[in-house]
């Protein structure tokens, strides 16, 4: 933490706090095929875990199919148990080198458990904006018991971090609301 009060610092880590929230949204499985899917999963080989996309060649050749082109052959086995171990409901066909996931339809049970998975990631998100707004409160507290900022501007600063708090946790649920009625509609 700085010693001073930024409001832009504090609107940048909300934001990136914001893209991680969406990033992690793309490895649920909608129904339709979708590389991003794949990016949570990743591979222990060569020492250290890394994800599948630094392995192979992920691409979709069609709406309901991925295909994994792997690069070494050593590999494939150990991308295939990790797909397999993940939570998304998928098994992987080997032929060769290439790994190829059919997506199937999404059963009613599987919609209320994506919907469970995707609340779950959303309170993980806003519990990382309140985070923020908690170490920004922190500092305005500290700066006011230092007296380097006035009550008043105290009190100004944590509406602004307050506002910009209920700003992107509105988002998150709008966000979430859209994610939900996709998945339930298709």
């Amino acid at each position: 933490m700085s010693d001073t009060y930024d409001k832009n610092d504090i609107i940048n880590k909300m934001d990136k706090s914001l893209a991680a929230f969406k990033k992690d949204l793309t490895s649920i499985r909608t129904g339709r095929a979708n590389p991003a899917m794949l990016d949570l999963i990743s591979v222990e080989t060569y020492g250290k875990r890394m994800p599948i996309n630094q392995l192979a060649t992920v691409t979709v050749p069609e709406a309901r199919s991925i295909s994994i082109q792997v690069w070494d052959k050593s590999n494939v086995t150990l991308i295939d148990s990790a797909i397999k171990k993940s939570n998304l409901g998928i098994n992987p066909q080997i032929d060769g080198q290439i790994l190829r996931i059919h997506i199937p339809q999404l059963t009613e049970e599987r919609r209320v458990e994506l919907v469970k998975s995707l609340n779950g990631l959303g309170e993980k998100g806003k519990v990382s904006i309140r985070n923020i707004r908690r170490d920004s409160n922190d500092l305005i507290k500290n700066l006011l018991k230092e007296k380097k900022i006035s009550e008043d501007e105290s009190k100004n600063y944590e509406k602004e971090i307050q506002k910009t708090t209920d700003i992107n946790i509105e988002k998150i649920d709008k966000i979430l609301a859209d994610k939900e009625k996709e998945i339930l509609n298709q």
